[in-house]
Order: C-alpha cells, then structure tokens, then sequence
C-alpha cells in the first residue's frame, strides 16, 4: 500500500464574474494525517475541494501533490497521480450492484489495451479478475461490506449507499483521499461507523485525508489539523484545541454551531 502524498494548496484565488469565491487561500495537510476543512455555509469549502481535484482552475496560486505542481494537471491524470474524492451527494451508478460500482474505481489503474478491454480478451479477463480480488480482499473486507457486494445499489440505506461511495474511492489506490461532507445526513450510529473507517483508513493504510464536514464533533475527534474558512479566507489554521479557542471562529461560528466547538 503506497504511503500518503502531502498535498499543498498555495495562495488560491477564484473568481467567478466579479464574485471572489476564494481569496489566497493556503494551507497544507500532512503526509498520513487528517486534515478537515471547516466553516459556515458559503465560506469556500467545496470551491476549495474543487479546485484542488481539478474541477475549477484557479485564477492565481497552485496545488501540489507531493513536490509536484498539479496546478494544469486534468482530472483523470490526478486520479491517475493518487488522488481520489468522494462527493456531498451521492454519486454512485444506479442500476448497478456494489461491487460493479466499487470495481469502477480501480478501472484507471488497469493497463490493459483499448482493443483487448472491448473485445474481453485473455489479458483483459485477467487483469478484471486481479481487480476484482484486491477489491475484495483490501476494500470490500475492510469497510464491512461483503453482506451487500451483489445488491444493487439502488437498493441500500443511505449509510450504506455512503460506505460504497468510500469503497469506489478506495478502489482507486489513493495516496490522498478527499472527503466531502461523509457523514452528512446519517444518523449518531452511522456517524461514529464512518469516523471510525476513516481513522482505520488514515492509521492502516497511511492515506492522507482531507475532509470538509459540518459535523464539528467528529472533526474535532478525528483531525490532526484543522483549516477554518470565511467568506472564501481562511481564518484560522491549527489543531482541534487551537482552532476551538480562535476568536475569530468563534466568532464566525455563532449560534447553533458555536456550541460544537466548545
């Protein structure tokens, strides 16, 4: 298993028209570590997300993986570089069972040829094969999953519809894994379920992990290092104890969510 990557976002900005949705934003998050992005709605945390997968390109600044600058890098080829994600709504392949949905994951590190894969020759049944074993071996195993590998999807509580979601971003072989938001929605059980796949993911494997969630108990549990944006700024940038005593999170976090940090 391939050691976690840092990942580094340095001086961001993006612009939409005349709307700045970040504004030199920078931090980093270490090597094998759990790093959560935090902040009230609106406050950047999923243009950040997108910029660094590739999705929107920055007006100024770059991101590195590792010592490399992925800055113009496209979307495939930072998968293809160790970089995976999950998304706030579910995007999972309806119609298809877990373990398809799953596999679909690891499909870019195959190797077979163009022609071979559409005509499922020998070398293409193999490596298929191959694939599917290590995701049943290494993911399907891991995240407790192997009761509903041929249910359709379609078919699964919303937790579990989560879990694949992890599954198939694991099923990529990251060396940084980008969660957005992956326990929004579920209930206390599932929450404390996936806090505590993503410490076996991060302590196991050694991924490192960025998370944007809104659940400020389990990130406060969970992080090693926690980034706190504002109005697409950030704002403070510490440990969970450090960041909980910042005045200007407090500050940003008034009312319902301020309670959290304390």
């Amino acid at each position: 298993m391939a050691t976690g990557l840092a990942l580094s976002v340095e001086g961001v900005d993006l612009r939409f028209g005349g709307i700045n949705a970040l504004r030199g934003v920078s931090f980093s998050a270490a090597p094998g570590q759990v790093t959560a992005i935090i902040g009230p709605n609106g406050a950047g945390k999923t243009s950040v997300f997108n910029t660094i997968s590739g999705f929107y390109p920055p007006t100024a600044g770059r991101i590195r993986l590792g010592k490399e600058d992925i800055t113009q890098v496209p979307v495939h080829a930072r998968a293809a570089r160790g970089l995976a994600r999950t998304f706030q709504n579910i995007a999972l392949f309806h119609g298809m069972t877990v373990l398809e949905n799953i596999k679909l994951g690891g499909h870019h590190t195959m190797k077979t040829g163009i022609f071979s894969a559409l005509t499922y020759g020998r070398a293409a049944r193999d490596e298929e094969m191959a694939l599917r074993e290590e995701v049943e071996r290494d993911v399907i195993d891991f995240l407790e999953i192997d009761h509903i590998r041929h249910l359709s999807v379609d078919v699964l509580p919303y937790g579990l519809q989560k879990r694949v979601e992890l599954a198939r971003a694991l099923a990529m072989r990251p060396r940084v894994l980008m969660l957005d938001e992956p326990v929004a929605g579920m209930n206390r059980e599932e929450t404390e379920d996936m806090a505590r796949f993503i410490l076996d993911v991060q302590e196991e494997w050694g991924v490192t992990v960025l998370l944007v969630e809104h659940d400020m108990g389990m990130v406060m549990d969970i992080s090693s290092h926690v980034v706190v944006l504002n109005f697409g700024e950030v704002i403070a940038s510490g440990t969970p104890a450090e960041v909980r005593q910042h005045p200007q999170v407090i500050e940003a976090y008034l009312g319902a969510q301020s309670e959290a940090l304390a």
